[in-house]
């Protein structure tokens, strides 16, 4: 069985592999024997984090991913320190609902005492407190609630608000960012604003959305959730499916293998997340990495230059 090569989180983290799972509502809707089976041999591969976030809002159809992911891994037989729990809190009710009730919740519905990762959602109000925020997440961290913590899709230059004032404070800032990466959306993280978060202030990368709901693989026909759509390109994407294929073939790959390698090829990528719903599909999209072995970064990331679809019309600062 492969076994993937594990990077650092942040400047001072656990490793990791350089793949990791994540469910947005995957897991509601597999075999439960084959869901346990599919974690057990992620582990058994070195892809120790799991992003168990839940995507809820009122009104919508009940989420139980996290709660099933709590008996997949009782029943895989795996200890708490064989794998890397990531969480997400949510920021709309934020500070008027406090961020200690909504990890709670989290870290009971998972069945886990804490989390090694928490990643802020969206940041979507002009008001936040950052210098609070950070005062209130290390208060998380000091109680042993969460050892790290990153934010998704935050522009670089409030990442950078968040590190001064945690300096300020002399308590750990932001360690990760999870970020849309694909052959597809690439200014962002490419981008010369991230260089600076990246370099100067040891965040890393967290590959995310990586296939694009599964429409850079030609596989989405609109049932699937997707997320949003910067730039207004999914059509775009949607026409670059049939030429990434051709690519991965005569590669001797397959689609997958090829979009999950080209972003094992970004220099501050730490781990690529990625949802499967099958053990087969797993040990599949494992290839990835001998893939970027066998042809070399510089080749890939020349082979899929032409299908970068972001490029120009989406601002490299981020959100």
């Amino acid at each position: 069985m492969t076994v993937i090569p594990q990077r650092r989180i942040g400047r001072d983290g656990p490793l990791t592999g350089v793949l990791s799972l994540g469910s947005w509502h995957t897991y509601d809707r597999m075999d439960f024997r084959e869901a346990v089976d599919l974690v057990r041999t992620a582990v058994d591969s070195g892809i120790t984090l799991f992003d168990v976030g839940v995507y809820g809002f009122p009104g919508a159809t009940p989420v139980f991913t996290d709660v099933l992911f709590s008996a997949m891994v009782r029943a895989a037989g795996l200890r708490r320190e064989d794998y890397l729990l990531s969480a997400k809190l949510w920021l709309e009710g934020y500070p008027e609902h406090n961020l200690r009730d909504q990890l709670d919740n989290a870290l009971f519905r998972a069945g886990v005492e804490h989390a090694d990762l928490v990643v802020l959602g969206d940041l979507r109000r002009d008001d936040t407190d950052l210098h609070r925020l950070v005062l209130d997440l290390n208060e998380l961290r000091e109680a042993g609630l969460i050892r790290q913590w990153g934010v998704n899709n935050w522009s670089a230059t409030t990442i950078q608000a968040l590190h001064d004032f945690a300096a300020a404070e002399n308590v750990p800032g932001p360690a990760i960012a999870q970020l849309k990466y694909s052959v597809a959306r690439r200014s962002i993280p490419d981008g010369e604003p991230f260089k600076k978060v990246f370099g100067e202030l040891g965040v890393t990368l967290q590959s995310s959305d990586i296939f694009e709901g599964g429409i850079l693989l030609g596989k989405n026909s609109g049932a699937r959730q997707v997320g949003r759509d910067p730039g207004d390109i999914r059509e775009r994407i949607a026409a670059s499916a049939p030429a990434l294929a051709k690519i991965a073939a005569d590669l001797d790959a397959t689609p997958a293998q090829l979009c999950l390698a080209f972003t094992l090829t970004h220099p501050a990528n730490t781990t690529t997340l990625f949802g499967a719903t099958s053990t087969a599909q797993l040990k599949d999209n494992l290839g990835a990495v001998d893939l970027v072995e066998r042809v070399g970064a510089e080749q890939l990331r020349e082979l899929v230059e032409p299908y970068w679809a972001d490029r120009g019309v989406v601002d490299p600062e981020g959100p």
